[in-house]
């Protein structure tokens, strides 16, 4: 409504809105533009009332187009005329309000801003070395948040009261602090201790990462409480310190993740592309990992099975300041670099709480870095890396993607947006890597990495996510989608929830899965053919799946397997993937080869007899058309990695070896007579078997696997799209995770007139399964 040239207009703002400086921001711009009105968070979004003349309304309009604060994401902005408020003089900024259902994205949590740690850096400033230093543009968010509206007394920090000067900054709208929920300093706000491994008080807050620095430069093993829970700290340039905590968390092998103070020191370790030095320094900063460059100087039992180191630098200022101490003490000249792994034992969810770390960390730790900043939601640091771009005609050089190894702290809960809206939907997600997915409206929200669901831990950490996600999205699915197999405790736990809260449960295919989520993923609707390649799941024909040309149709719900990898036995079934020359000795005693020629670790060769005799009986020896599997058969085959400490280990090592001038490849050929087709994978083991025989070195052997496997995936896409006219071609699974597969795979697709979709927003490994699942599920009910 207008009267005298003056209008009043409300404004609706969905997203990310709240707790990233976004009322400050209106206000200062209506303020700038001798506006009068108000603003206010709400459950429907951020409401703006704006009143003044045209060419105020105009100008409004454009600074808000223009300045918006770096954290806030607009999803929708609805204008409703008003009438107008006689006499109104200012702009003001309301009490929050609160109430059922909203349309508001919360932030992730972010990194410390710029701003911040100079605050940090500064002896005059009062905030010098505060470890928990934060403004409305940085600091955390999910990992405090109980409910929405955010505000303070619904985070973690509702139990300390604002000191004088905080309160000031707080209540001041053209401070960088208003209403950061997370404000405090050293007189008012969470503090540090140090203790040993039983509790007892070594250091005060003044001290603390002073001492612990010390500490961890004398060999020490430390555990220290971060933003989403406790790492596992040592100093990652000393050898015995590395193996000690190796063998204290019984973590022999894995590569562990490494924290330097910034870019500079990062590149002193390894060769960063833009991208990566993108990720390190942006607002989520995860581990990046890099190939390791020629002055790489850790101790080689960092990632001692690659080439390549996962690096991070400081993202909360309770690190920073660690590595300021740290780097102090080091006077080699070499990057002073600390491991930080998480804060668990294998399979087990990473630990937040003080009372928690002191009995489960207690044997592996000398000491604990403690605060009193209680951590509401467990979040493991994201895991990424940079892969370079494919174009039309062939790799982009100049440009990189991000692919996902793990997607948690920076990331979540920040959703997917889907091709169409539609009802709530529950995934529930894998057995392995699991996360959990909840659809609303045309936003898909995947939970953080939550684990191998294998234990109570894990189970009681998923329920936990599951209820704080419905409850900070105001929802309750309709329909719950799992996992095909009968047994996988995903399974259970819909069961159960369909049970107790009356919600129906339906049940979809691993890797019909997989290719739903790639699908959302790039908002592609109708058919596509999906190359589903992994390690392990539960196949319609009751065989294990992994190496699948699937064609799913993701408006009419039809998904069909259409061509797989040649079936290997599993002599021992899950043993089998443990110890992969079991695998590589039954495939060659299938392919009539000379069993004897594989290796087999010594202290196991006594059992070789009965071995073979089960599996002549095939006992135990269930079936897998598994990528996963054929990579570990041709590595033991080769003798790289007969028993495996951690998944994929024996697939990283042949990546590894393979040398990049080689230019023959093995031949991958099609049958077309079986149903589905057969594409011939056993005819690369028997390739490579043969030039072992004959004395090729293993790394042009891996090289020659590697390039026939690509070149025979590619043909067969190419066979199918011919056959079928269908040209869209998605890529997922863990076998995508692959270097030379992400980066090799898509070009030779390209190459063949086919369009291939990857995933750029979720991991291509199992983290993925929930939002295929989710899909799913609220398509099928949108088409009821």
């Amino acid at each position: 409504m207008t009267q005298n040239n003056i209008f009043r207009i409300l404004l609706t703002v969905t997203g990310q809105v709240q707790g990233v400086g976004f009322r400050p921001f209106v206000y200062k711009t209506a303020l700038k533009h001798s506006l009068s009105g108000t603003v206010l968070n709400s459950p429907e979004g951020v409401l703006i009332e704006l009143q003044g003349n045209e060419d105020q309304l105009d100008g409004f309009e454009q600074s808000f187009n223009d300045d918006l604060p770096r954290l806030a994401r607009i999803v929708s902005l609805k204008k409703t005329n008003l009438d107008i408020i006689e006499d109104e003089q200012k702009f003001c900024i309301l009490a929050s309000t609160a109430g059922e259902g909203h349309c508001v994205l919360i932030s992730p949590d972010v990194a410390t801003c710029p701003d911040c740690f100079a605050d940090m850096n500064d002896p005059q400033n009062r905030r010098y070395e505060y470890p928990f230093t934060n403004c409305t543009n940085c600091g955390p968010r999910y990992t405090i948040t109980k409910s929405i509206p955010y505000d303070r007394p619904v985070t973690s920090m509702a139990c300390f009261e604002l000191c004088d000067d905080c309160r000031e900054e707080y209540e001041n709208p053209l401070d960088r602090r208003f209403h950061a929920q997370p404000n405090a300093c050293a007189e008012c706000g969470p503090e540090v201790w140090l203790t040993d491994n039983q509790g007892n008080k070594l250091a005060a807050p003044e001290t603390a990462l002073r001492e612990l620095a010390k500490a961890l430069a004398a060999e020490k093993i430390a555990g220290v409480k971060g933003l989403g829970g406790f790492h596992l700290v040592c100093d990652a340039s000393n050898p015995d310190a590395v193996r000690t905590l190796r063998e204290r968390k019984n973590r022999p092998d894995k590569p562990l993740a490494v924290m330097v103070r910034d870019v500079d020191e990062a590149r002193k370790l390894a060769d960063l592309t833009e991208n990566d030095i993108e990720l390190l320094e942006g607002l989520q900063r995860p581990i990046v990992l890099a190939p390791k460059g020629e002055r790489y100087s850790l101790a080689p039992e960092i990632a001692p099975d690659t080439d390549f180191i996962g690096l991070m630098v400081p993202y909360t200022p309770l690190h920073q300041v660690l590595l300021k101490h740290f780097s102090a003490l080091d006077e080699s000249g070499r990057p002073a670099a600390l491991v930080m792994t998480s804060g668990n034992m294998s399979s087990a969810p990473i630990c937040i709480g003080n009372r928690e770390a002191l009995k489960r960390l207690n044997h592996i730790v000398d000491v604990f870095l403690f605060h009193n900043r209680d951590i509401l939601i467990r979040v493991d640091d994201s895991v990424a890396r940079s892969v370079p771009e494919y174009s039309e005609s062939r790799r982009n050089e100049d440009k990189s993607r991000t692919v996902f190894m793990r997607r948690a702290r920076g990331y979540t809960p920040s959703p997917v947006f889907l091709a169409q809206d539609g009802p709530c939907v529950l995934g529930t997600g894998p057995e392995l890597k699991n996360t959990l997915c909840l659809t609303k409206g045309d936003q898909a929200f995947s939970s953080q990495h939550i684990g191998d669901m294998q234990n109570l831990e894990t189970s009681n950490f998923w329920k936990e996510i599951r209820l704080h996600l419905q409850s900070i999205l105001k929802v309750k699915p309709e329909l719950i989608v799992h996992d095909l197999h009968p047994d996988y405790l995903t399974t259970s736990l819909a069961e159960e929830i369909s049970q107790a809260e009356d919600i129906k449960t339906t049940a979809l295919q691993h890797h019909y899965a997989h290719i739903y989520s790639v699908l959302a993923e790039n908002r592609h609707q109708g058919p596509a053919l999906g190359l589903a390649l992994d390690g392990t799941g539960l196949g319609e024909d009751r065989n294990i799946w992994g190496g699948e040309c699937l064609m799913v149709d993701n408006e009419q719900l039809i998904h069909r397997r259409l061509a797989r990898f040649s079936y290997l036995k599993l002599p021992g079934g899950e043993a089998a993937v443990r110890e992969p020359w079991r695998i590589a000795r039954a495939a060659a005693k299938d392919l009539g080869l000379d069993a004897d020629l594989v290796p087999v670790p010594e202290q196991l060769r006594g059992g070789l007899k009965m071995f073979d005799q089960v599996l002549g009986k095939n006992i135990n020896c269930p079936l897998t058309s598994s990528c996963g599997r054929l990579f570990d058969a041709v590595s033991a085959m080769l003798g790289l990695c007969s028993v495996i400490s951690y998944e994929g280990q024996a697939a990283i090592i042949l990546e590894k070896i393979q040398d990049m001038n080689e230019q023959a490849a093995y031949s991958c050929p099609l049958d077309h007579t079986s149903e589905p087709c057969e594409i011939r994978t056993a005819e690369l083991f028997k390739q490579a078997f043969t030039d072992v025989s004959n004395g090729t070195p293993p790394a042009i052997i891996s090289r020659r696997f590697h390039r026939g496997l690509i070149t025979g995936l590619a043909d067969c896409a190419k066979l199918i799209a011919d056959k079928t006219g269908i040209k869209t071609v998605g890529l997922s699974g863990g076998v995508m995770q692959n270097l030379t597969i992400a980066v090799e795979l898509p070009v030779e697709l390209q190459k063949r007139g086919l369009t291939p979709l990857v995933h750029r927003y979720l991991p291509p490994n199992d983290g993925c399964i929930s939002l295929g699942q989710a899909v799913y599920g609220q398509a099928l009910l949108n088409n009821q």
